[in-house]
């Protein structure tokens, strides 16, 4: 594909309308998406002229704090700005995509912190040659990665690939809204951060920190080696390797990507005493569930209850929800766990029974009638 058919490909309105159907997945009863699919067709017009024109503006970014469990600001982007984020990423994305390294799993097709629990255990194994063997676990990230994106680096990294001057004016329209100021040495101003919470910003995350799994395999020649957003893991069998690949990488960050390493949160860690790795904690044998995702799970219990009793939330959310933390949680060793879960929200909701169980019950149903019938 030329990359003068880049921006034309962006701007089609079959583009603009995948876009759309991605941006609204999962949200269809939101007001603002019902309000966008009202008058669908002259919206994704209006989109695309602005787009053709380059008159496009994204509009100012609503912020809002989340404190489960830490404190963090969520920038939420107006609808119409997130079909342009859907548009984007579904023309350039694969161009990246292809070549970031096999075990890059966040936000990525296919990939997923499960996927990276088991690639830790595939590690794990070789590394300790099934427990065998003594075996360390560098555990790192960054520190405030998406507050200390440096603007200009990323613009470099991504006109490397994208020759397209159309789609890089898009790009920077996109990540200098709400562009957040900071003093770097000689009074020089540059432009830092990445709103939390916006898909472009989940995507250009791995475009910058690709530059790091790059070093890391190829100038380190890193064997097992695992990144997931700005978390990353080596496993090794000699501490000492992993102190030196520590300082090496802490210095690549700063020289080359302007971020560094956060020294409380970067442990070399016997494999033997636990490590703490994307919500568990990781054994030779076995893993648990970490306390504070235990304790997150308590909250949200109690919030629930409070929001059904007053009638703010239908019991199928609350079953959603709590099936996809079950799922989550079956990877760590949590029998008892699930089994007591399980028994408190019968006793919470009693008489309750979600949609999708009952969608499967008739299904059960179905099958055994015809099972009867073919007797």
């Amino acid at each position: 594909m030329e990359s003068d058919d880049l921006y034309d490909r962006l701007c089609s309105f079959e583009n603009l309308e995948l876009a759309y159907q991605k941006a609204r997945k999962h949200k269809t009863l939101k007001k603002y998406v019902i309000e966008f699919e009202k008058d669908l067709v002259s919206n994704l017009e209006q989109l695309r002229t602005e787009l053709m024109l380059h008159s496009y503006a994204p509009k100012p970014l609503i912020n809002f704090i989340v404190r489960d469990p830490k404190t963090r600001k969520i920038s939420k982007s107006d609808f119409r700005d997130r079909v342009i984020h859907h548009a984007l990423c579904n023309i350039i994305e694969p161009m990246f995509d292809k070549s970031f390294i096999h075990d890059s799993f966040a936000n990525r097709l296919n990939k997923g912190s499960l996927k990276a629990l088991e690639r830790f255990d595939e590690f794990k194994r070789k590394v300790s040659m099934n427990n065998t063997r003594r075996c360390y676990v560098l555990k790192a990230d960054i520190k405030k990665y998406f507050d200390e994106v440096d603007h200009d680096v990323l613009i470099n990294i991504i006109k490397n690939k994208v020759k397209d001057n159309r789609i890089m004016w898009l790009v920077r329209k996109i990540i200098s809204n709400r562009a957040i100021d900071s003093q770097v040495g000689g009074g020089a101003t540059r432009q830092k951060s990445m709103p939390l919470g916006n898909l472009t910003s989940q995507f250009f995350a791995n475009v910058y920190l690709n530059e790091l799994d790059q070093f890391v395999k190829h100038e380190l020649n890193v064997k097992y080696y695992i990144r997931y957003v700005d978390d990353f893991v080596i496993l090794h069998q000699d501490e000492n390797i992993l102190k030196e690949y520590q300082n090496k990488i802490n210095e690549f960050l700063r020289n080359k990507l302007l971020i560094e390493l956060h020294p409380q949160k970067c442990k070399i860690t016997e494999l033997n005493r636990g490590v703490a790795f994307l919500g568990f904690r990781v054994f030779p044998n076995h893993r648990l569930l970490r306390k504070m995702n235990i304790n997150k799970m308590k909250r949200k219990f109690v919030k629930f209850k409070l929001y059904y009793d007053s009638s703010k939330v239908d019991y199928d959310t609350i079953y959603d929800y709590f099936q996809g933390w079950l799922a989550y949680a079956m990877w760590a060793n949590t029998y008892n766990l699930r089994k007591k879960l399980g028994k408190e929200i019968e006793l919470a909701f009693p008489g309750e029974i979600s949609e999708i169980e009952l969608n499967r019950l008739e299904k059960h149903i179905l099958v055994d009638m015809d099972a009867n019938l073919s007797k």
